[in-house]
């Protein structure tokens, strides 16, 4: 009975959904792409633009980095550590929602898209390295991205379409 048992959990993790078979994100799959050059955004899914809409970025080219990069951290109400302001209070920056991603080798909490106490910095570069959202759009945000999913940070003057297509996305 145990060769049986350890025939069928390995099974199982071979054809389960959550073993990593071929690329991620594949065709369909929601990802978020973030153009420096212009300070926008495209939430796709379904392999459609949902959302789109400003940002801010790094004040200096380098501080936002570009690559493709996944979620791997969601929080409600994040604490600024910088200045040790709670979360929920109206001078905490980080605004309402943090979405943390790996990039360059982090742990999803020093790079991510958040809200903003400062509606006013949006479409500006203006961050630390991260990327602000008006509060409405990263509530909204939060609620459908999931994590593992793919954000894709370029400095690009092509479309948010041609840019996933480039990438295989679409």
């Amino acid at each position: 009975m145990g060769h049986l048992s350890l025939f069928l959990a390995s099974f199982l993790l071979v054809v389960s959904p959550i073993w990593p078979l071929g690329n991620n994100p594949l065709p369909g799959d929601p990802f978020l792409i973030v153009n420096k050059s212009d300070n926008t955004y495209a939430y796709f899914s379904g392999g459609n633009i949902e959302r789109e809409g400003s940002v801010a970025t790094g004040k200096r080219l380098t501080l936002t980095p570009e690559g493709e990069f996944t979620v791997i951290v969601k929080a409600e109400n994040p604490y600024y550590r910088k200045k040790d302001i709670p979360g929920g209070d109206p001078d905490n920056p980080l605004g309402s929602r943090w979405i943390g991603f790996d990039a360059k080798g982090t742990d999803g909490r020093i790079y991510g898209l958040h809200g903003t106490n400062n509606p006013d910095v949006i479409g500006h570069f203006i961050t630390a390295g991260c990327v602000r959202f008006q509060e409405k759009e990263i509530q909204w945000l939060y609620d459908h991205v999931p994590l593992g999913m793919k954000v894709i940070v370029v400095r690009s003057q092509h479309s948010f379409e041609e840019i996933a297509q480039s990438r295989g996305l679409l």
